[in-house]
């Protein structure tokens, strides 16, 4: 038994919660089932997908051996072709940083590429506080600001949500961010992605700033790397006269040919598709296309701290496909919002804890959100071993100590002791079979554990009883 949910009760009381709500785990079963199929299928078709595999996880961890160089060298890179290059140290310099672009502009609109790197840092929230407004653009990242939600989903943010849920945002919220909902809109995916589509039309030929995000950095070129699947990405990244684009540092990689992998990875390991529908990639500022003003701010917000854990640094590898989400037992159930961070799942398990640190209580038990059944593992197309790192984490927390992980300790201190004396094991067995008929089901001051769970019915007699009657 294991007391280690009693001194972290974050995520499980999260989890509970939304095990309560029915709507939300049929739309997650639907979705994250369907979605893996299709994955399996997608992959199954490349005979060498072993190999992309082993690439991926190889360049990740030879570009983040030599970061500083791979940075360095990107940094020039983007300078020479045009643009302007900032670092940001945390979510608040970050923030701070965009927010005067963008105010240097004269602007007090900006539209967005969907990034999980401004989510991170809280921009939309940072942009508002200047007066500011930030419109999300990817139709999952507009049902989740139209409804005052948050994503639950890396891929697919939105995925806690049906199609009934998403016309009723539409038809009462669309009017106050913009253009109104057509009267009478039905549930049908034909009618809400037009109702998407005329609501943002405005916006993308209205606005002077867009902001985005970078699936990846070539640092030979200086060039970045936009996949999305429906197109307004590359309306904010070609039509606004400046782009600002915040990314991790660890999204560089260093060259084209290294790019060449991602581009037969990520699109059939996240979306299953063979190849990605919009594939945007831009280098500096041209005068004849695209914004005349670039600028790149390389986030770093606890990335550092993640490269200098030999095992946990691994993390870093991630290229947000989504498919440890879609595999696990967990996230299926307990949904998105119940790791209180961006970067739900397994993923999140592993990603939040390193940014973040492991004081709070959230942090402290996302390493415990997961069941160790290593489906995350199988499906990652960098091979990250998140089963490893989970477990490296949670040695970690148990180790910055608690109320839970002492009466744990006292436990397993207490069981070796009788292990290591087999008369006191013997006596314990007959004394607890002898007294079986009085066990409770659920033995006291564990209720996190047993909460879902019951105590086995006890055998009338010890197996080592059995063996000296029916062995000799």
């Amino acid at each position: 038994m294991s007391a280690t949910y009693l001194g972290m009760p974050s995520f499980p009381e999260a989890a509970g919660e939304a095990l309560h709500n029915v709507t939300l785990r049929a739309n997650l079963r639907h979705a994250t089932h369907t979605i893996r199929d299709k994955r399996a299928r997608a992959v199954a078709e490349l005979a060498d997908w072993a190999q992309l595999r082993e690439a991926g996880k190889q360049i990740k961890n030879r570009t983040l051996r030599y970061l500083d160089r791979y940075l360095e060298q990107l940094e020039t890179a983007v300078t020479e072709a045009g643009g302007t290059v900032h670092w940001a140290a945390d979510a608040e310099e970050a923030n701070r940083i965009v927010a005067d672009l963008v105010k240097a502009t004269g602007e007090r609109e900006v539209v967005k590429v969907k990034s999980m790197a401004t989510q991170e840092i809280g921009l939309n929230e940072a942009l508002e506080a200047e007066g500011i407004s930030a419109y999300e653009t990817d139709l999952a990242e507009l049902i989740v600001q139209l409804g005052d939600d948050r994503p639950s989903h890396i891929l697919v943010p939105a995925i806690h949500r049906n199609r009934g849920e998403i016309r009723d945002i539409f038809a009462e919220e669309m009017g106050s961010w913009g253009r109104p909902a057509p009267a009478g809109l039905s549930d049908s995916p034909t009618e809400l992605a037009e109702a998407a589509r005329l609501h943002l039309r405005e916006k993308f030929l209205r606005a002077k700033v867009g902001i985005s995000g970078a699936n990846f950095m070539v640092a030979e070129t200086g060039t970045l790397v936009v996949f999305e699947s429906e197109g307004n990405g590359r309306m904010c990244l070609t039509l606004p006269e400046t782009l600002i684009s915040v990314v991790g540092i660890e999204k560089v990689v260093p060259s084209w040919r290294d790019l060449e992998v991602f581009l037969q990875t990520l699109p059939r390991s996240s979306t299953a598709e063979r190849m990605n529908p919009y594939t945007s990639m831009w280098t500096g500022t041209a005068d004849t296309d695209g914004p005349r003003t670039f600028h790149l701010v390389l986030l770093d917000n606890g990335r550092t701290d993640a490269l200098a854990d030999e095992v946990g640094r691994q993390a870093l590898r991630c290229i947000r496909c989504s498919a440890c989400l879609n595999v696990c037992p967990v996230y299926e159930r307990a949904g998105g919002h119940a790791y209180g961070s961006v970067y739900p799942g397994p993923i999140g398990a592993i990603l939040s804890p390193q940014l973040r640190g492991i004081q709070s209580e959230i942090d402290a038990s996302l390493p415990y959100a997961s069941s160790l059944c290593g489906a995350c593992y199988e499906v990652c197309p960098v091979a990250i071993d998140i089963p490893e790192v989970l477990v490296h984490l949670r040695e970690k927390v148990a180790d910055q100590g608690g109320r839970g992980h002492r009466l744990e300790k006292a436990a397993i201190k207490a069981a070796g002791w009788v292990l290591d004396h087999p008369a006191a094991l013997a006596a314990g067995e007959r004394a607890a079979s002898r007294t079986r008929k009085l066990h409770p089901t659920r033995l006291p001051g564990t209720g996190a554990w047993t909460a879902a769970r019951e105590l086995p019915e006890l055998p009338a007699e010890s197996f080592r009883d059995w063996w000296k009657k029916n062995r000799t």
